[in-house]
């Protein structure tokens, strides 16, 4: 019950903060979407007369919806702990009754569907932008988001037990951005190795539903147990260093002061 008490918490509290601050939330999503116009008009002068560019649009629409997500996932963490360090609260929610662990996952679960109404919006926009209205399957895409979400948010995890250590960590965040970038616009296609890093292979079966028309039902049956055992594989991995990191910090008395 306590747990629950808690995601309803946290899920108030990041809508309230979108509410309240609305301002910021309205140029936040300005901003991205004049970063998509930028992509889309540069795509277009380079190949809009080609015959495939329709099939390139799409991939860049959906490689960007993709990448928006996964900014959102494996920066928030980070920067909510730098914040509450900041704030002198960080020390109260370690000493939470559910556990640090706890509040930072449900953290993330929380914000996950503050994401997904602000990429909803992001979403109408530039289908409307390119006119190209893509297939939302909300049964096929929803668990295919969530798997290929988990293992970005294994670097989330990763990365907010980073500030937690190191305080300052916005130039390794803003280095994985370029990294994250990669990773969607991995060719898997060709180099079938790709497919093992966080992000490649969920990406491309996002693609597959959304400009094929595909449902999850008839995606190979082996493609979605791949991406479910990467996901689970990379959200350990960065779970696990969270958990050291964390360690660490308490250790050092870093959790009471920034």
């Amino acid at each position: 019950m306590r747990y629950l008490i808690l995601f309803k918490a946290l899920l108030k509290q990041e809508f309230i903060l979108m509410r309240r601050y609305l301002f910021n939330t309205i140029v936040s999503l300005i901003g991205i979407y004049i970063i998509f116009l930028l992509i889309f008009f540069g795509a277009h002068a380079l190949g809009g007369g080609a015959p495939e560019f329709g099939a390139t649009l799409d991939a860049i629409v959906v490689g960007f919806l993709v990448w928006t997500f996964a900014l959102f996932a494996y920066s928030d963490l980070a920067h909510g702990m730098v914040r509450e360090a900041q704030e002198g609260t960080l020390e109260q929610l370690y000493m939470s009754p559910v556990g640090f662990t706890w509040v930072s996952l449900f953290r993330i679960v929380s914000r996950f569907w503050v994401m997904l109404t602000f990429n909803i919006m992001l979403l109408v926009l530039m289908m409307a932008t390119t006119g190209r209205w893509l297939h939302l399957d909300v049964v096929s895409l929803l668990p295919l988001i969530v798997l290929t979400l988990a293992g970005v948010h294994g670097m989330a995890f990763a990365t907010g037990g980073l500030a937690l250590v190191f305080k300052r960590v916005e130039s390794f965040i803003g280095i994985l951005q370029f990294a994250v970038v990669g990773l969607i616009a991995a060719p898997v296609g060709r180099f079938p190795l790709l497919r093992y890093l966080p992000l490649a292979e969920g990406n491309r079966l996002i693609r597959r539903v959304m400009a094929e028309g595909l449902s999850i039902f008839e995606l190979p049956a082996t493609d979605l147990l791949f991406l479910l055992a990467n996901s689970v594989l990379w959200f350990g991995l960065g779970f696990l260093a969270f958990k050291l990191l964390v360690n660490v910090a308490r250790d050092r008395g870093l959790l009471g002061h920034y």
